[in-house]
């Protein structure tokens, strides 16, 4: 059984850092595109940058390019978010989603994984 988790969230300033981290255990995980979102209260989740299998083809949404950084390291079997210059309205619970398909848009179909989440606080 594949299971994602995340860590790494908690409560910084505006204009601060942080590193999310989303480990998988219970796969093959170089076989896994990965995927990471955000749910603010009150709002939809959003789909935020996507890692291929090998960390060649990344996609960032225009609401965190420039300030969000995706990897991955296979040998660890963990993806990583690297979060700077951060603002308030990036408060939000953080998911990794794993599939094994191709697009971030695959995460939402139902053979896709999805952690429990880390929750950022940015405050002002």
């Amino acid at each position: 059984e594949v299971q994602l988790v995340e860590s790494g969230g908690g409560l910084v300033q505006a204009g601060g850092s942080l590193r999310l981290s989303c480990a998988a255990s219970g796969v093959t995980f170089n076989d896994l595109t990965i995927a990471w979102f955000r749910q603010a209260p009150g709002k939809g989740r959003e789909g935020l940058s996507c890692i291929s299998r090998t960390g060649t083809s990344i996609y960032y949404a225009d609401s965190v390019k420039d300030r969000f950084t995706i990897s991955r390291d296979n040998a660890k079997n963990t993806v990583y978010l690297q979060m700077n210059s951060l603002k308030p309205e990036d408060t939000a619970v953080y998911y990794c989603a794993a599939s094994w398909r191709l697009g971030i848009d695959d995460m939402w179909r139902p053979d896709a994984y999805w952690g429990q989440g880390t929750q950022a606080t940015v405050s002002s």
